[in-house]
C-alpha cells in the first residue's frame, strides 16, 4: 500500500463514502502479512517511499511467486532481484504485465513514471561488467529516476569516456560499475561534482581477488564524492542514486513552494 492509497481510504472514512468495517478489511493485511514461509513488510512503502524488493537468490520460484503476487495484490510496484531463469519464467506467466531483464535477472511490475525524480547516469567500465549495470538502471528506473547507460569505457581506452561529459554533468547522481582494478570511479569523480556511486564487480583475473582489488581500490580513491557499495551489488548502486535524486527533487519542490 503506497501513501496516496492510504490517505484515499482514509479520507473516504471520513466523508462517510466508506465503511470502516470496509475499510478494516483493507488494512487487516497491513502493515505485517504473514506467509508461513515469509513476512512481508506491507509499511515499507511509506517509511522508505518504495516497497519490499524480493531478492530472489535462495529462494524457491514458489516463494519468489507468492510474495510477488501479495505486494500486487496491495497495489505496490513490484522489484525482483537475482532471479534465475525458471523464476524469471514463472512471474512472466504468472504477471503478464510485467517485464523480465534477464541480462540484469530482474523482474517488474508497476513501475513508478520515469522523470518522476531526476536522472542518474550509470556507466560500466566493461562488457561484462554489464549485468551489474543493468541491475542497477533497473532498479533506479523502477523508483522512479531517468536512466542513461554508457556502457564499455573503462580506463584502459579513456578517451571512450570523454564525448559523454555532458550527459555526466547533468545527472543527479552517477553510478560506476567496475571490475578489475575499479579505476573508473576514481576518473569519473575528478571530472565531475556529482554524487558517484562505486559498484566493484567480481570480473577480472586471479589478482582482482573476485572483486576485492576493485573494491579497496573504490574505497581509497583519491577523489572526493565517491562512496562505494558492496561487490556485483548494483541494486545497492541504483537504489542509493534513486535515493539522491529524490532528494534532489524535494529540495527544489521546496524552493518553488517556498518563491
Amino acid at each position: 500500500m503506497n501513501p496516496e492509497q492510504l490517505e484515499q481510504i482514509l479520507r473516504e472514512v471520513s466523508t462517510g463514502a466508506r465503511s470502516v468495517e470496509d475499510a478494516l478489511v483493507q488494512l487487516r493485511r497491513w502493515p505485517l502479512e504473514d506467509l508461513g514461509f515469509a513476512r512481508i513488510d506491507h509499511h515499507r512503502n511509506l517509511r522508505r517511499g518504495f516497497p519490499e524488493v524480493i531478492f530472489a537468490q535462495g529462494k524457491r520460484p514458489a516463494e519468489t511467486e507468492e510474495i510477488a503476487a501479495a505486494l500486487i495484490d496491495k497495489g505496490s510496484p513490484l522489484l525482483v532481484t537475482r532471479a534465475g531463469d525458471e523464476t524469471l519464467a514463472r512471474l512472466q506467466t504468472r504477471f503478464p504485465q510485467g517485464q523480465a531483464n534477464e541480462r540484469a535477472r530482474t523482474f517488474t511490475v508497476g513501475a513508478a513514471p520515469e522523470d518522476s525524480l531526476g536522472q542518474v547516469t550509470i556507466l560500466a567500465a566493461g562488457t561484462s561488467d554489464i549485468s551489474v549495470a543493468e541491475e542497477a538502471a533497473v532498479t533506479a528506473r523502477t523508483i522512479g529516476a531517468t536512466v542513461e547507460t554508457i556502457y564499455d569505457v573503462g580506463v584502459a581506452g579513456l578517451h571512450r569516456l570523454l564525448p559523454h561529459m555532458e550527459t555526466l554533468e547533468r545527472a543527479h547522481a552517477i553510478v560506476v560499475v567496475a571490475g578489475m582494478e575499479g579505476a573508473l570511479a576514481s576518473v569519473v569523480a575528478g571530472l565531475v561534482g556529482t554524487p558517484v556511486i562505486a559498484v566493484p564487480t567480481s570480473v577480472g583475473y586471479g589478482a582482482s581477488f573476485g572483486g576485492i582489488s576493485a573494491l579497496l581500490g573504490m574505497l581509497t580513491s583519491c577523489a572526493s564524492g565517491v562512496v562505494v557499495v558492496n561487490i556485483d551489488n548494483g541494486f545497492g548502486g541504483g537504489f542509493a542514486a534513486a535515493l539522491i535524486c529524490r532528494s534532489a527533487s524535494r529540495a527544489a519542490e521546496a524552493v518553488q513552494d517556498d518563491a
